[in-house]
Order: C-alpha cells, then sequence, then structure tokens
C-alpha cells in the first residue's frame, strides 16, 4: 500500500473515530472489559515468516496492550483483564515459551514502572518458572497503592483450573475451621464460590472482547463471563484498531443487559 493511500485511509479512520466517540459520549460504558488477546503467532507468520518472528509477533503484541490500556482509561474503564497465557500455553516448545514469558514479563515490569495502573496477576502462578511468577508478584505489590486502573494480568490462567482452585481453597478454609462436608455442603451458594476466584472483590466483565476472529471463550473467565456481552473482531491483536474498540463499545451500548432475565 503506497504513502498516499495509507494517508488517505488513516484521515477516514480518523473521522470516523471521532464520530463515534461523539456518540459515545452519553452512552453506558463497560466497568470491567475482558479481553482475549489472540492472534499475535498468526500476526508473526503472516508479517514476518513465523520461526524466529514470533518473539516479534509477541512483543508487538505487548506495544499494542499500552496502546489498548490508554484508551479504556479515556473510555472510563475500571477494570482490564488481559489474558496473556493460558495453561495450555505452557505445553509449547521451550524456546517459545520462554520468549512469550520473557515479553510478558518485561510488558508487566514496564507497566508497573509508569504508576498508571495497579497490576494484578490472575492464574496458576506455580505452574510457571519461578523468576517469572516472582517478577509478576513483586510488581502487582509494587503497584497494590496506585489509583488507576486495575489490569489482571492471566497468565498461566485456565477457566477450569480457576474453578478448581476456588473449590480447594473453599475446602482447606473450612477444614481448618472443623467444617464437615455434610455442613459445608448444607449452606454452600454461589458467594462461596465467587470470594475464592482470582478475581474475587472484584466486579464480573460487562464486556468481553476477542481478537482474531476465533468465535468462542476457550476457557476465559468462565465463572465471571455468566451475563457477560461478547464481541468477536476478525483483526489480529496486533492489528487491533481504537476505532475497533470504539466499535466494540457501541455494539456494548446499543445491547439490552437482561442479566438471565
Amino acid at each position: 500500500m503506497g504513502r498516499a493511500r495509507r494517508t488517505v485511509r488513516d484521515a477516514v479512520y480518523a473521522v470516523y473515530a471521532r464520530r463515534l466517540r461523539g456518540r459515545l459520549e452519553s452512552a453506558a460504558m463497560p466497568r470491567h472489559v475482558g479481553v482475549i488477546v489472540d492472534g499475535n503467532r498468526r500476526w508473526a507468520r503472516t508479517e514476518i515468516g513465523g520461526g524466529a518472528g514470533y518473539r516479534a509477533g509477541y512483543q508487538a503484541g505487548a506495544d499494542k496492550i499500552l496502546e489498548f490500556l490508554g484508551w479504556c482509561e479515556e473510555a472510563g474503564v475500571e477494570v482490564v483483564t488481559l489474558w496473556l497465557l493460558s495453561t495450555d500455553n505452557l505445553q509449547r516448545k521451550s524456546e517459545e515459551l520462554d520468549d512469550l514469558l520473557s515479553v510478558i514479563v518485561d510488558l508487566v515490569q514496564s507497566l508497573g514502572r509508569s504508576g498508571r495502573w495497579r497490576l494484578q496477576p490472575l492464574g496458576a502462578l506455580d505452574l510457571l518458572p519461578g523468576d517469572a511468577a516472582e517478577a509478576l508478584k513483586e510488581v502487582a505489590a509494587a503497584t497494590d497503592h496506585v489509583d488507576g486502573v486495575t489490569v489482571n494480568v492471566a497468565v498461566g490462567y485456565g477457566g477450569r483450573r480457576e474453578l478448581t482452585d476456588a473449590v480447594r481453597a473453599l475446602l482447606v478454609e473450612h477444614a481448618t475451621r472443623g467444617t464437615s462436608i455434610e455442613e459445608l455442603a448444607e449452606f454452600l451458594d454461589v458467594e462461596h464460590i465467587a470470594g475464592h476466584l482470582y478475581t474475587r472483590g472484584q466486579p464480573d466483565p460487562d464486556l468481553v472482547i476477542r481478537t482474531s476472529g476465533e468465535q468462542r471463550l476457550s476457557g476465559f473467565l468462565l465463572w465471571q463471563s455468566a451475563h457477560s456481552e461478547f464481541w468477536f473482531c476478525d483483526a489480529l491483536w496486533p492489528d487491533f484498531r481504537r476505532i475497533d474498540f470504539l466499535r466494540a463499545l457501541r455494539a456494548y451500548a446499543a445491547r439490552e443487559r437482561r442479566y438471565g432475565v
């Protein structure tokens, strides 16, 4: 694509984005946005050729997250959950996994140094290499006081694993109190389980976005997304644009949320 054509395209997108923002000024915005960050590897294969280019794809995805969080701030979003690494991803080749974890740790540390966001890792950190897990915990501790958007970084995350961990933690808690299984079964309700999820204390996601054209949750926030609105986008994550985000917000604002009623 020639420079002149790109300039015209960018100018058209800028005008369209301004119109979308204007229409959204009085619209209801989501408090919590979850994002399945998908398509970095496919972007690398297309743009670079895969193989050694995968790390460049992960880095391009990390750079997009910096932009995306700025868009969320502008929209008044309070919580953002980014799914960066699933438990299934941990089965990838060690060299590729090392590259991905290195990019993720660098990203989280960079976000922490900015002082703009409160970082919280979500997932089975015990499945990660010790140095990566420790780095994520250190950033979380260092940003715990930040009065900004809460950014949940889902690393080593799986929805089934989260529910298993929640039930396990619930059972251990009550076992230490001397509660029998029969007694626990008698009064157990959804709030008891919700109180042991990785996201306890946070609002459930109002809007879940997935890039790359896939239209499934793949286990993302299984419990929390029961009443979420979903928006699927064909763009690979590194190509996700502000205008795509504004379209997602427009779609969210246009829906009548019934919460299962």
